[in-house]
């Protein structure tokens, strides 16, 4: 059985590591105790974020009581950490420094050198948007690529594992300023978390995104692949200005046939594969995004779509035998559930072809 993230990621060799940086910058620093609090009989069990705020607390014990002082120590480490462990440095700002933002907001966009601030900022944020989005403007001008991925990161409306930041669901217009600063930034981890940002915004402004990513086409290659990765939502949902911005074919000049299932009563945990033949009824090549969705059963009974890509590609005219296998074992992204699932062939867009099958 795979390792769980929160052995691999946080063990104890880490937490003893920790302590001992610690100790070296802080002498008084009790680093034997503190491991000894951290790694409690609870410890084996505790998920992945508990294990981070569980530790914030510990540190919380043996640092100075003074949160500047603290944040001096927890400053003068960033060389000296990194994986995990260093994550519990912001989270230890943002526990104990939500009344200091003088120090707080500093600190932030020094520790995000060693483990990213991302998750650290959203409180603030929270408490004071225009506030703290004046640091990530800022930070977004840093020589440290790390930083101006945090400016950018940090900020995202829907950001994974986070706390969301509402305000900028509803109007994004404080984080544009950072991506126009940020999109043809040299480090391919910034612009990555340029197209990440754009793409959560499109998930609530999706016009807003299309007009900057028409605007953005063609000016650098860099631009190209951001506003290529910030619209694979829209284009998942078969967005129409999304397609064409790409120069996808009209789906109405395309037909799929003989779409058939290899087994229609597969049980949880079998592989299934099936093919259709695409015609494309034009003169010349065309642009074409093959994919598939599979309407899943959950828990509840209800079912919930996922979409897979098949692939993309230019396309001869004529007609064109596509085949997938897919499969129905259990991954720690999904689970699977007896009952009726729908497949669904799409291309360009546009839903062309479906077939049920039941899983047992």
């Amino acid at each position: 059985m795979a390792d769980k993230l929160k052995d691999t990621l946080f063990p104890l060799e880490k937490v003893q590591l920790f302590g001992t940086v610690l100790k070296d910058v802080y002498p008084p620093f009790q680093s034997e105790e503190f491991v000894a609090a951290v790694c409690d009989k609870d410890w084996p069990e505790r998920e992945l974020k508990e294990k981070m705020r569980h530790t914030t607390l510990c540190l919380h014990r043996f640092l100075p009581k003074n949160f500047e002082k603290a944040i001096e120590i927890l400053v003068a480490i960033v060389p000296k950490v990194s994986g995990f462990e260093a994550i519990v440095l912001p989270d230890y700002v943002e526990v104990y420094g939500q009344d200091h933002w003088d120090i707080s907001l500093p600190a932030l966009g020094e520790l995000t050198r060693c483990g990213s601030s991302e998750f650290g900022i959203r409180p603030f944020l929270n408490k004071d948007l225009q506030g703290a989005m004046k640091y990530m403007l800022a930070w977004a001008g840093s020589d440290d690529f790390r930083v101006r991925r945090f400016a950018s990161e940090g900020c995202r409306p829907r950001l994974p594992w986070a706390s969301g930041v509402p305000a900028l669901k509803k109007d994004p217009s404080l984080i544009l300023p950072i991506l126009e600063k940020l999109k043809d930034d040299p480090e391919e981890f910034v612009r990555k978390s340029v197209a990440n940002n754009l793409n959560d915004i499109s998930k609530d402004h999706p016009e807003l995104v299309l007009d900057i990513c028409e605007r953005w086409q063609g000016k650098s290659e860099n631009t190209d692949c951001i506003i290529k990765h910030a619209c694979r939502t829209l284009l998942k949902q078969g967005n129409k200005r999304a397609m064409l911005l790409f120069g996808f074919a009209n789906p109405e000049l395309m037909k799929v046939e003989d779409f058939q299932l290899s087994n229609t009563a597969p049980a949880i945990g079998d592989d299934i594969s099936f093919h259709f033949k695409l015609a494309i009824d034009t003169q010349q090549k065309q642009k074409v995004r093959i994919e598939y969705i599979v309407h899943f059963v959950k828990a509840s009974g209800k079912t919930s779509p996922k979409v897979f890509q098949i692939k993309e590609v230019e396309m001869k005219p004529g007609v064109h035998t596509i085949s997938k296998k897919h499969t129905f074992k259990d991954m720690s992204t999904r689970k699977h559930y007896p009952g009726q699932h729908t497949f669904e062939i799409v291309i360009n867009g546009a839903i062309k072809a479906s077939a049920k099958l039941q899983l047992n």
